[in-house]
């Protein structure tokens, strides 16, 4: 037991000097404000996983505070598109007419950007090709909540069915209370974002036949490790198939003081012809690991390749022009920073402005530059932990000679 002690010291000591480390710089930014960084698949492959370890720092080596965003989810996007209003009419104490022009092939609602108005209108929608004769779409239907607390404004949605009249007509009923006040009339144009996705390249595939298993076994290497959320197989022959397949990967497994490697399964799919074969998968966050596909009594599969991705992920940080920025990552004693600016990640817009990470760079703690020595990299440590090398062999020394004298 004394001797594993020993053993463990001496491995922690020369842990402190293998400890690898990841830097890289951001590019130099116009404004100041706040920036999304979208991380490359290099940074997060010498990272944690969670990215715990992940710092900025600006020029007088100050953390710079930043959030996570996971950018692997659909997201609805939508803005304004202003209608061109060709005339707006009011008739006192009678009603109030706008008509507008439909810049779109079909249209089946309209909003209004409406001023606060504590009011109930009644309304008609009509259209036309030439704004001579007109079509009734909507009689006689209500507009009402037309008050927001936090704006001085709201926008309301008026639905109608679907047409491709080229102008379209509202008339207000005005007899019973005062008109209220369009601002703008148009709708929102929808746009659905879809998963953002880096590719991650691996160091080699190498696929191997095992005709007597009836098996296919796909192993695949990267350079580092990597995170994986999705794969494409390409398959170009026979033209139907569908075929169970696993992923695993070899664990080491210690039985009976013997390392061992014993294989490990991490997720089940299906190769089927009549899909794309874009396979979603639980987060892998492995080096390498096994695709193994159950061919039963047919021919293997034939694949002209098979590309792997991972979601994309940014940081949100607030930076200033002309600043220099480092990145540094990779120590596994960090935990996840705790910045105020977390707090405000639902208050801030998507469409940021963007920078670049470049000069990415990896090493260990004993290639760094003389001017960033760390503790461990000075001299007077490095004697330090010999003298504490020497005091321990002397104290286990002591305590084995000891033993030895109860037991003769």
């Amino acid at each position: 037991m004394k001797t594993n002690k020993f053993l463990l010291l001496i491995l922690a000591i020369n842990g402190l000097f293998a400890q690898q480390s990841t830097t890289a710089k951001i590019e130099s930014i116009k404004e100041n404000g706040l920036h999304k960084i979208v991380l490359p698949a290099e940074i997060r492959s010498f990272s944690k996983e969670d990215l715990s370890d992940f710092r900025i720092f600006d020029a007088k080596k100050k953390e710079v505070p930043y959030f996570v965003i996971q950018e692997n989810r659909a997201e609805i996007l939508s803005s304004f598109s202003e209608f061109k209003v060709l005339s707006k009419n009011a008739i006192p104490r009678k009603s109030t007419t706008i008509i507008f022009k439909n810049p779109k092939t079909s249209i089946d609602e309209i909003v209004l950007q409406i001023t606060n108005s504590d009011v109930t209108k009644s309304f008609s929608i009509s259209g036309s090709n030439d704004q001579k004769e007109w079509f009734g779409l909507v009689n006689n239907s209500q507009l009402y909540n037309l008050e927001s607390a936090q704006e001085t404004s709201v926008f309301k949605t008026l639905n109608l069915p679907l047409s491709s009249y080229h102008y379209l007509k509202i008339i207000f009923d005005d007899k019973k209370t005062l008109p209220i006040n369009i601002l703008k009339v148009g709708n929102f144009d929808t746009k659905i974002q879809g998963e953002a996705l880096q590719e991650c390249i691996p160091k080699s595939i190498q696929t191997s036949q095992f005709l007597t298993q009836k098996k296919t076994r796909i192993h695949i290497i990267f350079d580092q490790i990597q995170i994986v959320n999705q794969m494409i197989f390409n398959i170009t022959n026979p033209s139907l198939f569908k075929r169970n397949a696993r992923i695993y990967w070899n664990k080491n497994l210690i039985v009976k003081h013997k390392t061992i490697k014993a294989q490990e399964d991490l997720f089940y799919f299906e190769l089927n012809s009549e899909t794309k074969n874009a396979i979603n998968v639980p987060q892998l966050f492995k080096k390498d690991f096994f695709i193994e596909i159950d061919n039963q009594d047919n021919q293997p599969l034939t694949f002209s390749g098979i590309r792997f991705f991972q979601n994309q992920i940014a940081i949100i940080a607030d930076l200033k022009a002309n600043e220099n920025y480092t990145i540094k990552t990779g120590n596994p004693k960090l935990n996840t920073p705790n910045y105020d600016l977390e707090n405000f990640k639902s208050k801030i817009a998507n469409n940021l402005p963007l920078a670049t990470i470049y000069k990415i760079e990896h090493k260990s703690s004993n290639e760094n530059s003389t001017k960033e020595k760390s503790i461990w990299q000075q001299a007077w440590f490095m004697w330090v932990c010999i003298a504490l090398g020497g005091i321990a062999i002397f104290y286990f020394t002591a305590s084995l000679v000891k033993d030895m004298k109860k037991n003769s």
